[in-house]
């Protein structure tokens, strides 16, 4: 029996940086800024560095580093970085159960352009794993498991997403749900499985979107998601810290301590999926699981790549520090 298995994507991310690279103020992108470089030059890199990442593969990383038995549901191609991909997960103890290989597809690349200071632009590639289909999942297998920890699917796997989730449902298994871009968009699609989540994780902004109320409006925002998900609503709100609501209790809390960030990729999935190993470990323990999952996207902030700083088994939960954390009964 697994602990959890986690479904999404496993992704090369490849990190170059240049000083060449400006940041321009412009009305033209949504961001008011932008990432730019000289046209037609050849520019000189500093820093060149590759890790492995995406959803599937990062947050199992969290649960296999605190002696879980977790597989990764996700597609990689038939090429080097697939099979380097399965190397890395005999070595960091995840289960290879659920890699499933496509012979004509190409693994999944995300290249990550930065100046060293500040922002950053992700180029990404879907490759595999935007075509996961029903047929590849072994389902007798997958029902062998107290929790699935969901992350966003992209392309024509997203199509997939209510097919687990009412799989999970009908097989008594919890559901974590940390959706992305594509399902976002689709909010109608969505909305019915909401009650059958048991630990929904979203930003401030995707919860504005998904609720339709205004960025601001954190109350009616949570009076929405607790009326729509059965179990908890995590909402990270970035420097601003988080908020958790069972809908009988609300838990706030800032953020730890950093003096420097070095990278943020990943920062979002080891929250989340801290948060639900800790519940795993100490079932109803909100504020405890609160406390990991900081200490666990902090430990992120400290290194390049998505999962070096991820905490160890034998890291205290307060290795960066004891958070503030502010009970309200609803």
């Amino acid at each position: 029996m697994f602990d959890v298995i986690t479904i999404g994507s496993a992704v090369r991310d490849v990190f170059v940086q240049s000083r060449d690279f400006k940041v321009l103020k412009t009305k033209v992108f949504k961001t008011g800024e932008a990432l730019a470089m000289s046209l037609g030059s050849k520019l000189y890199i500093e820093d060149l560095k590759s890790f492995t990442g995406g959803g599937a593969v990062n947050t199992a990383i969290t649960f296999a580093n605190q002696g879980l038995k977790v597989g990764a549901l996700t597609v990689v191609g038939d090429d080097s970085a697939g099979h380097s991909l399965r190397d890395y997960f005999q070595e960091k103890g995840i289960a290879r159960d659920f890699l499933i290989v496509d012979k004509k597809g190409n693994t999944a690349c995300s290249i990550i352009l930065t100046t060293g200071k500040r922002g950053r632009t992700i180029l990404s590639y879907g490759g595999a794993e935007w075509h996961l289909r029903k047929s590849d999942i072994p389902w007798k297998k997958l029902a062998e498991t107290k929790w699935i920890y969901l992350n966003h699917l992209g392309g024509e796997s997203a199509d997939l997403v209510p097919e687990i989730i009412g799989y999970a449902d009908r097989n008594n298994i919890k559901v974590a749900w940390n959706p992305g871009k594509t399902q976002l968009e689709d909010k109608k699609r969505i909305l019915p499985y909401l009650y059958d989540i048991d630990v929904f994780i979203v930003n401030q902004e995707e919860a504005s979107y998904v609720t339709g109320e205004l960025y601001e409006e954190r109350e009616k925002i949570f009076s929405k998601l607790d009326k729509w998900v059965r179990g908890l609503v995590i909402m990270t709100r970035g420097a601003k810290g988080v908020e958790v609501s069972d809908g009988k209790t609300r838990w706030s809390s800032g953020v730890l301590p950093l003096k420097r960030v070095v990278d943020r990729t990943g920062a979002g999935d080891a929250f989340g999926s801290g948060l639900v190993a800790a519940l795993i470990k100490k079932p109803g323990d909100i504020e405890y699981a609160i406390q990991f999952a900081s200490a666990n996207a902090t430990g992120v902030l400290t290194q390049w790549g998505a999962s070096k700083g991820l905490l160890k088994k034998s890291d205290s939960p307060t290795k960066y520090g004891t958070l503030q954390i502010k009970k309200t009964m609803l």
